[in-house]
């Protein structure tokens, strides 16, 4: 993990494309999971931790991000947040179950780090606007699976399209990137991820939570930026480099924040900006 991602939290988490969990109760993975090549790995505190466990594992991550590692973590009790605060290798929070924009904003300002926000019932797609809204938050995120079981649908593309759409249009109304889509459980199958990860794009989405490390790969073709995106990136970022107070790139102004999408979009490509 390059110094960026800790001098930046909030451009590394809205730049990244792939994003993969590792249980928390299992700490001979977190290098592993390093390992894949994903943008970020999320380390699990809530779902894939039995009960028993929690305690042990909140143990295991936070000796982890005290030392060398650099993670999300996506948090299942208050408790987790108290542990997270002054971590040097806390990148985020992902919230699970996110419906209320005052816990998000708490738990942001608790940990001093950006919030990913999982929307994962149907009060939480309904407030996507007001989420997004919330100081702190840098990504919304889509819990495909348990939001089909919370309103009785099948998680499949068609009963899942209206919620994915909702929060396409709840990140591009408060300025934050394109959501995370959810997870494809099927691990082995290369060509229903392929399908997925098209789908999310084609929607607007702009990353991926994932659960395998074989996932990353594939992901990160699907989301490569374009040879087009690529090239305005490049004349924005070589724009600035002859010191004039004010720049336009094909029309538009470019400011910090235009510099720093250019610059995220280059670093997906794999560019030197």
């Amino acid at each position: 993990m390059s110094p960026l991602s800790i001098q930046d939290p909030v451009t590394t988490l809205q730049s990244a494309r792939s994003f993969l969990f590792v249980p928390g109760d299992r700490p001979e993975r977190f290098s592993k999971a390093v390992a894949s090549g994903t943008d970020v790995v999320i380390v699990d505190l809530e779902d894939a931790v039995s009960t028993q466990n929690k305690d042990s594992a909140l143990q295991a991550v936070t000796a982890w991000l005290s030392g060398t590692g650099h993670a999300v973590v996506r948090i299942g009790r208050d408790k987790d947040v108290e542990a997270l605060i002054g971590l040097p290798g806390l990148l985020g929070v992902m919230v699970p179950k996110a419906e209320i924009p005052g816990g998000l904003l708490r738990i942001s300002e608790a940990v001093e780090r950006p919030v990913i926000a999982l929307i994962e019932s149907a009060s939480g797609v309904l407030a996507a606007n007001s989420l997004a809204s919330v100081p702190g938050v840098a990504r919304l995120a889509f819990g495909e699976l348990d939001l089909a079981a919370d309103i009785a649908a099948q998680p499949n593309q068609r009963s899942m399209l209206l919620a994915r759409s909702l929060l396409v249009l709840a990140s591009r109304s408060q300025g934050l990137p394109g959501p995370l889509d959810g997870v494809t459980a099927k691990l082995d199958d290369d060509s229903m991820l392929n399908e997925d990860l098209h789908a999310a794009l084609e929607l607007g989405m702009s990353g991926k939570l994932l659960v395998h490390p074989r996932q990353v790969g594939i992901t990160h073709s699907v989301f490569r930026p374009g040879d087009e995106e690529v090239k305005w990136a490049q004349r924005v970022v070589e724009s600035v480099k002859g010191g004039q107070a004010v720049v336009k790139v094909d029309g538009v102004m470019v400011d910090a924040p235009v510099l720093l999408r250019a610059q995220a979009i280059l670093a997906r490509a794999g560019c030197n900006p």
